[in-house]
């Protein structure tokens, strides 16, 4: 400290004026001082935050391991699930069942047993494809404004002997429908496929109106596409029939998955 200020300060009960200018001076001398160090100590946090947050520091591998570690263990960050989209809906109506017996044989085998064992195998193979899938029964309170993708119903012909043509299968497309060519191409598909799995003719001259205008399409929303099968004559192809449902619903089952998954087929014969 100078003599002058020593001087001051003992002066300054006699002269305050002057001690008031000491004191300013000292305190712009700190302030200064003050500021500076600030300033220094800030560059250097920054300087160092810089050298941790290089782009190699701030994605290695280390640090985005970390990060999904903190992902794991939170428990409001990994709650979020996902809303599964609805299964595409398919309805197999089994024929006759809850409603009569259909046709009845001379042994006692009743139509409505044959179509119900196949319409619930078709179900099961259709449910193992990831195809929500209703089982209906002939006249089922569940058919009035059904909607779903698809319909179909089982049936099958005579027990009693006609002639040695009356073998084979048939397939009516719906005709009370807001997209005929939607029921044409699902019962294309069902010829199609349904001939190759069980290798029975296709015998679209027996097809009666009572198939194409089959009360369960009346009943169902228009926009439904639907399509009947009788699967067989319960006389000549019996042995397949009750010998061998599972083919029978394979090929029931791959011709609805045919027209789900747009597969390519050919046309068909109609009812001439």
């Amino acid at each position: 400290m100078s003599d002058e200020d020593t001087s001051t300060i003992l002066d300054e009960p006699q002269n305050p004026s002057r001690a008031a200018r000491v004191r300013a001076r000292r305190s712009g001398q700190f302030s200064f001082w003050s500021a500076l160090t600030s300033v220094v100590t800030a560059a250097v946090v920054i300087a160092t935050l810089f050298t941790m947050w290089t782009p190699a520091n701030l994605f290695s591998n280390q640090m985005f391991s970390e990060l999904m570690q903190a992902w794991r263990n939170n428990p409001t960050l990994s709650s979020v699930t996902p809303t599964p989209l609805p299964l595409p809906i398919i309805g197999i109506v089994s024929g006759h069942t809850g409603n009569d017996s259909g046709a009845v044989c001379a042994d006692g085998l009743t139509e409505e047993s044959v179509n119900r064992t196949i319409a619930t195998l078709v179900q099961a193979k259709l449910v193992a494809e990831g195809y929500q899938v209703d089982l209906l029964d002939e006249f089922d309170d569940r058919l009035d404004g059904y909607r779903g993708q698809v319909l179909v119903s089982i049936h099958n012909d005579s027990c009693e002997y006609i002639n040695d043509e009356a073998t084979g299968f048939k397939v009516a497309a719906a005709s009370s429908t807001s997209y005929p060519e939607k029921a044409a191409r699902l019962r294309d598909c069902l010829v199609d496929r349904y001939q190759k799995a069980t290798g029975l003719p296709y015998h679209p001259s027996t097809i009666t109106p009572d198939m194409s205008s089959y009360h369960t399409f009346r009943e169902i929303h228009t926009e439904t596409t639907a399509a009947i099968i009788e699967t067989g004559f319960l006389f000549l192809d019996r042995q397949m029939l009750t010998g061998h449902p599972d083919l029978v619903a394979d090929g029931v089952a791959a011709g609805i998955l045919c027209y789900m998954r747009n597969e390519s087929v050919s046309p068909v014969q109609i009812t001439p």
